[in-house]
């Protein structure tokens, strides 16, 4: 006569599993359920914000001030070195918010990288203790990196007021266009490398050396004109580097700021045209976005497919 505790192990056996990690509708449906499940855990999507900010600046003195002095010092070497050491500022107006503009949307990029992609490992304790869509996790990478973009965007509109440069045009659309897209771009890598780091650990590492190569690969330190007069007739070469989503996103956020970089300036003694912005910028943002929404969709499903062996392998 089976036991009350085999009794019960048997009824346990024939239940079916409520929660899976790799359940739900695949494809399509599966995209959006997952959404769902994350907007059902919002509350704990900020406490882990928190936490990740909390954490970061943790028994400092300096607190969030630390989120100022980094790009203010990186402004500062580009500024000196870059550009009136090696003459980059010539030819460019108000070089230092056309260098802390990219700086700033830059910063947004590539932190939601980094930390997004070593997210599920450094959360690998909480991982094996509960059930929780993990997405969450380069989810609030995210949000701490957005949390810096609006500490860092707050000091360049500020400069920007204080030098009489503030743009009051449609150009300022570019800005939230720009922002949304890196966004889009951001969260989908961040997903992706993420789930592929638990298997791979390297992958964080050449993340590091591959966002070092993006960044110079972007006009961040040096404007589209350089771009345009180092190619010269080879036209082709500005569609390749066109195709970086974040490269023209960039671009759409300085044509939005950057106010000197729309008018003919006077600079060193001589007149400075305009900036020669690339040709069908609005239809090129939109392909951006679209583009980065499959890439996103993709990025999701892939990784819901590694999701199941997070714990065994963490």
């Amino acid at each position: 006569m089976a036991t009350q505790a085999e009794a019960r192990a048997l009824r346990l056996s024939e239940l079916p599993f409520e929660t899976s990690v790799n359940a739900g509708p695949k494809y399509v449906g599966g995209f959006f359920t997952a959404i769902r499940e994350i907007a059902s855990h919002r509350e704990l999507l900020d406490l882990l914000i928190r936490r990740e900010l909390k954490s970061r600046y943790k028994d400092s003195s300096l607190g969030f001030l630390w989120s100022l002095i980094k790009p203010l010092v990186q402004l500062l070497i580009y500024y000196v070195f870059i550009g009136q050491v090696l003459g980059a500022a010539k030819g460019v107006a108000d070089f230092a918010i056309f260098v802390f503009a990219g700086l700033t949307l830059w910063g947004l990029y590539s932190e939601t990288i980094a930390t997004g992609t070593a997210s599920i490992v450094s959360n690998g304790g909480l991982i094996k203790k509960v059930y929780l869509p993990r997405e969450i996790f380069p989810l609030a990478a995210t949000g701490s990196a957005i949390f810096n973009f609006l500490v860092q965007m707050v000091v360049l509109l500020a400069a920007i007021v204080l030098l009489g440069q503030f743009p009051i045009s449609l150009n300022l659309l570019y800005v939230p266009a720009a922002f949304v897209i890196v966004l889009i771009w951001g969260v989908a890598f961040a997903v992706l490398l993420s789930a592929l780091n638990v298997y791979l650990r390297d992958i964080q590492y050449l993340v590091e050396v591959v966002m070092l190569l993006l960044f110079w690969a972007s006009p961040i330190v040096y404007s589209w004109g350089f771009v345009v007069a180092a190619v010269k007739n080879h036209t082709w070469l500005l569609e390749v580097y066109l195709l970086n989503p974040i490269s023209l996103s960039i671009l759409a956020f300085q044509r939005g700021l950057w106010q000197a970089g729309s008018q003919t300036r006077v600079l060193e003694g001589r007149e400075v045209p305009p900036q020669d912005w690339p040709a069908y910028m609005d239809l090129r943002l939109a392909a951006a976005a679209v583009v980065g929404l499959i890439v996103l969709f993709i990025a999701q499903r892939i990784f819901s497919r590694l999701q199941g062996n997070f714990a065994q392998e963490i």
